[in-house]
């Protein structure tokens, strides 16, 4: 699974340059500045938890031990794909009710931290 974290958290990355990139091209005279900000919002938060993702691969290959790392991972996709994703469907769709499924997405992204915390922790040496 290490190296599939890897590439999903790279993919994550690119996805987070591009939609950056759309946000400040495309979007900008085409919504309010608050979705704009909503949007960039979930472009930073997929950048920051593909970069994640690759850390948790990384680390699922120096210590293929420590099973733990793999619910970070998930934990970490889940999030971008609830987090971020809500953010986005707000923005493209306008219904702000998009906004209930963020706080999931939230928490997953603590949750995988978290993971990654008690797994140190647990770690010997």
């Amino acid at each position: 699974m290490d190296r599939w974290f890897v590439i999903l958290g790279s993919l994550n990355s690119f996805l987070s340059v591009a939609l950056g990139a759309f946000a400040a091209h495309g979007l900008k005279n085409r919504v309010t500045p608050d979705l704009l900000e909503t949007f960039q919002t979930g472009a930073r938060y997929e950048m920051y938890h593909g970069l994640a993702l690759i850390l948790v691969g990384l680390l699922l290959r120096l210590y293929p031990q420590h099973t733990l790392f793999n619910w970070a991972g998930w934990a970490f996709l889940a999030g971008t794909v609830l987090f971020c994703g809500s953010l986005y469907a707000i923005v493209f769709t306008g219904v702000r009710g998009f906004g209930a499924v963020a706080p999931l997405g939230g928490l997953s992204f603590m949750a995988g931290w978290l993971i990654l915390v008690i797994t140190f922790l647990k770690m010997k040496g």
